[in-house]
This record gives structure tokens, sequence and C-alpha cells, in this order.
């Protein structure tokens, strides 16, 4: 994977992050099959809470990874 690519992933997934985080995505998925699919599987019995708490640990763990993979292209296979 090129640099380009990752920061482009790495970009898309922040910004789904930060839609459940702060633009009331959490709200929109809590309940719903469709958090099964795109959050967690056990997302669709969460609240909006436990959807974003999950969202904000998903995030750090991402930045986290997307910094090593920045550093070590080696690393780019796996992100």
């Amino acid at each position: 994977m090129s640099l380009t690519e990752l920061i482009i992933f790495y970009s898309i997934e922040l910004l789904f992050w930060l839609w459940i985080i702060r633009w009331g995505g959490a709200e929109w998925l809590e309940g719903s099959f469709i958090a099964g699919l795109f959050v967690n599987v056990f997302a669709s019995r969460w609240s909006a809470d436990g959807i974003r708490l999950f969202a904000y640990g998903s995030m750090i763990i991402t930045t986290i990874l997307f910094i090593i993979a920045l550093f070590s292209p080696d690393f780019r296979g796996y992100f």
C-alpha cells in the first residue's frame, strides 16, 4: 500500500468515527441492524453512548496504527 492510499483510507475511517462521535451517527445507529454491520456485531444492542465509546476506542487505536504505518512501510500491509 502506498503512502497516498494509507492517508486516504485513514481519512475516510477517521471521518466515519467522527460522524459517530460528534455528528449524530451514534443516535442514528442506535438499535439498528446497520450498526451491527458497520460498527460491531453486538452494536445493535448498545445504547448511543456505548456506540460512541466504542468509536472513541477504535479511533485511538486506528490513529496509533496509522502513525506506526507512516514510519514503517512494512506495517502498511496490515493496516
